[in-house]
């Protein structure tokens, strides 16, 4: 890979990473609910999720969309209905108590299963293999995934750390619903460009 191609897939990295999706949306919910520290296994598994995502996509699992049209419509629909899913949980979560250990954010598991649903995670990783890989070599792929995963965890954390500052401005009940449910509606938005396309 040139230096040219590397420079131009570190600016998608980073202005794919850092732009508002479900991921970064989930995370700015948890930063402001649960504060920075009980998200950082979230932030890891976004970030080393979607590394591995790559890897796999990068690997061949192209092959099996373009060889069966139809996975990649039930993959489709199983996405928008985790979404929705996942704003209902957004929309309906309880204010956090401090002194309490009621709700609690999602578990680097979770974070790294639901790249596999997430549709803007998809189009990245597709993105990326398909425009920014010189050959489908191992070392490209790779290359691809290490880009990815040195620029895409600082940047989802930015979304944590700004729904951490945000909760300063949510001790209030009324306003922490509010703002969770502005966050359900932005993740139910994110699905437009998947829906009409």
């Amino acid at each position: 890979m040139t230096l040219e191609l590397i420079s131009a897939l570190a600016v998608f990295a980073f202005v794919s990473s850092i732009t508002p999706g479900p991921n970064n949306l989930m995370l700015m919910a948890s930063g402001a609910n649960f504060g920075f520290r009980r998200t950082i296994p979230h932030m890891l598994g976004v970030g080393l999720g979607f590394v591995f995502m790559v890897l796999l996509v990068g690997a061949g699992l192209v092959q099996v969309f373009d060889a069966y049209p139809v996975s990649h419509t039930i993959l489709k629909g199983a996405s928008v209905l985790y979404l929705l899913w996942l704003a209902w949980k957004i929309a309906h979560a309880a204010p956090s108590d401090a002194s309490s250990n009621t709700g609690t954010p999602m578990t680097f598991l979770q974070a790294a299963a639901f790249q596999w649903v997430n549709p803007k995670a998809w189009t990245m990783a597709l993105t990326a293999v398909t425009v920014y890989t010189p050959d489908t070599s191992v070392w490209a792929i790779a290359i691809v995934a290490a880009v990815f995963g040195a620029i895409n965890l600082p940047a989802v954390s930015s979304w944590t750390l700004l729904g951490q500052q945000m909760a300063r401005i949510l001790t209030n009940p009324a306003r922490l619903t509010a703002f969770n449910w502005s966050m359900a509606v932005l993740l139910v938005a994110s699905l437009y460009p998947v829906l009409f396309p």
